[in-house]
C-alpha cells in the first residue's frame, strides 16, 4: 500500500519491448535504497515489481493489462516519473489509501497559474466520476490530492509549490495523460450495498424514499391502528401502581 506522497523524481533510461509486455530501466536513488528483487515501487502511480537493481537503477516488467489501462506506454527514455516506496506499518499516512491499481486515464485540460498556486483541469472517464467528490481525495500519477472541484467529466485540484516542483504534474501540459486511481473505500462502499453477501443482504429491492414522503397512510383521529385485544388476555391498560 502507497500513500501518493511521491518520494522522488525518477527516469526512465532504458524501455525495452516485449510484445506483450515492455521492460523498464528507471533510475531513482532515493526509492533504490535497500530494494531488492521481488519489492513493490509505484511508478506515476503504479505498483511495479523490483525484477533487477544495480546502484541507483531498477529494472520493472509491465504486462499488456497495465499498459492498456495506465499511461504507461507513452513513457520514453527520458520521460520523468514520480516514484514511492510503500508505506510501512506504523508509518504515518500522509496522503490516503493507494493501492496502485490504476482505474483509468485522464487528460490534463487546462492550467491556470496564480502567485503561490496552480489549479489544473483533469478529464475524468464516466465510469469513474461517481467516485469522485468535492474535497475528497484522489491519486494522480501517484500523487494524493485533495479535489476542488468535481463535474460530471472532468474534475479540478490545487497545486501547492512543492507538488510543481518535486512531482510531473509541474511539467504537464494541456493533452498529456496522467493515471488516475479513484478512492478504494468508495469502491468497497457501493459493492456492498449492491451485491451484499451473495444472498441478497445489502441489495436495495424498493426504490428510495423521497425526502418528506410518508410510505404509509396517515392514520386518521381516533381510530386505533390494530384492533382491540380482550379482555384478560393480555394487558393493555397501564399497571395498578401507576394508577
Amino acid at each position: 500500500m502507497f500513500t501518493g506522497i511521491v518520494e522522488e523524481l525518477g527516469e526512465i533510461t532504458a524501455v525495452e519491448n516485449l510484445g506483450d509486455a515492455c521492460r523498464f530501466r528507471l533510475r531513482g536513488p532515493v526509492v533504490t535504497q535497500g530494494a531488492q528483487h521481488g519489492d513493490s515501487i509505484a511508478v506515476n502511480g503504479v505498483c511495479l515489481t523490483v525484477v533487477e537493481h544495480e546502484g541507483d537503477e531498477f529494472t520493472a516488467d509491465v504486462m499488456a493489462e497495465t499498459l492498456a489501462r495506465s499511461s504507461l506506454g507513452a513513457l520514453a527514455v527520458g520521460s520523468r516519473v514520480n516514484l514511492e516506496r510503500p508505506t510501512a506499518v506504523g508509518a504515518r499516512l500522509g496522503g490516503h489509501i493507494v493501492q496502485g491499481h490504476v482505474d483509468g486515464t485522464g487528460t490534463v485540460l487546462e492550467r491556470t497559474p496564480s502567485e503561490h498556486w496552480e489549479i489544473v483541469r483533469i478529464s475524468l472517464p464516466a465510469a469513474l466520476a461517481r467516485y469522485v467528490v468535492e474535497k475528497g481525495s484522489i491519486t494522480v500519477d501517484g500523487i494524493s490530492l485533495t479535489v476542488v472541484d468535481a463535474g460530471l467529466d472532468h474534475f479540478t485540484v490545487s497545486l501547492i509549490p512543492t507538488t510543481l516542483a518535486l512531482t510531473t504534474l509541474g511539467v504537464k501540459q494541456p493533452g498529456d495523460p496522467v493515471n488516475l486511481e479513484v478512492d478504494v473505500i468508495a469502491k468497497y462502499v457501493e459493492r456492498l450495498l449492491t451485491v451484499g453477501d451473495g444472498t441478497g443482504a445489502g441489495v436495495r429491492t424498493t426504490a428510495p424514499q423521497e425526502p418528506g414522503v410518508r410510505t404509509t397512510a396517515p392514520q386518521e383521529p381516533g381510530v386505533r391502528a390494530t384492533a382491540p385485544r380482550e379482555p384478560g388476555t393480555e394487558r393493555d391498560t397501564e399497571p395498578e401502581a401507576s394508577r
